[in-house]
């Protein structure tokens, strides 16, 4: 089937207006946030807006009989090309079909479509007192299709954990257009321990198993009371001996965020009013639940902290606290401005290592960045060893892009040798796909017999995961 004969083909399935096919259309496809596709365009042959179920078999049944790839899609905010076309065919973009189809109250959990923002869904949860933990810095635009599909969590994963953990069934069609529902076909259980467990199979599957349709998940109580913790460090290996301590007095804070010294400068430079004092590093503490406990975890935190930072602060007030959280949350855009001709590269971005070995992460790197002569801003969670690193270049460079290729791979690799993964939360899409049997080894293999079992014809998100 060529181009001109698949195009037709969508606009007999579907309305007009969900079909497009338009030059500039899929030039809007042909990227994500990743560095890849800012240097090679992945354009699909035709991009398809479904709005129900039963037009996502009916696109499947045609794509599997004629061999045509298929590429799920939903903001396009990810940073691995995990949504882009790498072999043409068709983009599936799902991120408009946003209803949230029922909030279960006495059951504590949500049905949604896979198309609902992240922000949207929790402003939607506070009227019944309740949200969906995973907090990703792209809150406001991700969608929970996209979340599912690559296991996302965010700032808050040190205490509540991955996307994987709130999703209790799923609606997904299969590569041929066959529909399963995982978790149980009428459950509305939050605990099930029958049978194989597909859900957690499609979780963080990439959209190389199949289409996710629909999605149910868990909520928990909105928390009554929050606090933040700032540290400051003159020596960055107390920073996590800190984090360890406060493990060890029976703390879990809901976040662990780290500043090294290259993010400290890059804040500072970018917006001077903050003020961050010059450090090798700044640990931020977050602490949420009911009032007391937040007090006293707060304050034993500030204790513990005190022991080897130069200056700690602890706050309830809600303006304190978005004044003290403001230097982590413009990292990600004070980085891209270290270098008035630089651009921020989304490439090597979401290393995770053991807690135990992030101050030496964090060494390696910056020393990575001096030898390929590329400046570099490091942050992260480190509650969970997850290191944002932030290489900036003038992309227009072709020698710098170069570099930055090379530095890139030895940070993945980096991550490897320190007992850690080349992705703590961003996922494997196309970039990472060459480290896929260096981290998992033999593991790959069951990866690729389920992927030919589900999708023997490989038509789904050809090129990403392995």
């Amino acid at each position: 089937m060529d181009r001109k004969q698949l195009r037709e083909a969508m606009l007999a399935l579907l309305e007009k207006d969900q079909v497009l096919y338009e030059d500039l259309d899929l030039m809007y496809y042909s990227y994500d946030s990743s560095f890849l596709t800012k240097t090679e365009r992945l354009y699909p042959d035709v991009v398809v807006l479904p709005r129900s179920t039963e037009q996502v078999q009916a696109i499947m049944r045609l794509a599997y009989e004629h061999g045509i790839p298929v590429t799920p899609r939903g903001a396009g905010t990810g940073e691995t090309g995990g949504g882009v076309a790498l072999h043409g065919g068709i983009v599936m973009d799902l991120a408009s079909w946003d209803d949230i189809v029922e909030v279960d109250v006495p059951n504590m959990q949500v049905v949604v479509r896979p198309g609902v923002v992240h922000a949207d869904l929790n402003d939607h949860l506070a009227q019944y007192n309740l949200f969906f933990p995973p907090d990703p810095g792209s809150s406001k635009m991700c969608t929970i299709g996209g979340m599912v599909a690559n296991n996302a969590s965010g700032l808050r994963a040190v205490k509540y954990g991955c996307t994987e953990q709130y999703v209790l069934g799923l609606e997904v069609v299969l590569p041929d257009g066959e529909v399963i529902v995982t978790g149980g076909v009428r459950s509305k259980a939050i605990k099930n321990v029958s049978g194989l467990n597909l859900t957690k199979l499609f979780v963080g599957s990439e959209g190389v198993l199949g289409v996710i349709t629909r999605i149910r998940l868990r909520c928990w109580p909105r928390p009554k009371a929050r606090g933040i913790v700032m540290a400051v460090f003159p020596a960055l290996d107390d920073a996590p001996a800190t984090v360890l301590e406060v493990y060890q007095a029976g703390i879990l804070p809901s976040g662990i965020e780290i500043l090294d010294q290259s993010a400290i400068r890059a804040v500072n430079q970018f917006k001077p009013e903050i003020a961050l004092p010059e450090a090798e590093a700044i640990l931020l503490f977050e602490v949420d639940g009911n009032p007391a406990s937040v007090d006293w975890e707060g304050t034993t935190i500030r204790e513990i902290a005190s022991r080897r930072a130069s200056q700690v602060e602890w706050a309830t007030d809600p303006a304190r606290m978005a004044a003290l959280w403001e230097g982590r949350s413009v990292t990600a855009t004070a980085a891209a401005r270290v270098r008035a001709d630089g651009s921020r590269v989304f490439a090597g971005e979401d290393i995770s290592v053991p807690l135990s070995r992030v101050a030496e992460t964090l060494r390696r790197i910056r020393e990575l960045g001096q030898q390929y002569g590329i400046p570099v801003v490091n942050y992260g969670h480190i509650g969970d060893g997850n290191v944002h690193t932030a290489p900036v270049i003038d992309p227009e460079d072709p020698a710098e892009v170069e570099q930055v290729n090379r530095l890139v791979h030895d940070i993945h690799l980096l991550a490897v040798e320190l007992e850690g993964s080349t992705t703590g939360e961003h996922g494997v899409g196309a970039v990472r796909r060459p480290y896929a049997e260096l981290e998992h080894g033999g593991a790959v293999k069951v990866m690729q017999a389920i992927k030919q079992a589900l999708d023997p014809r490989g038509i789904m998100n050809p090129g990403k995961l392995f």
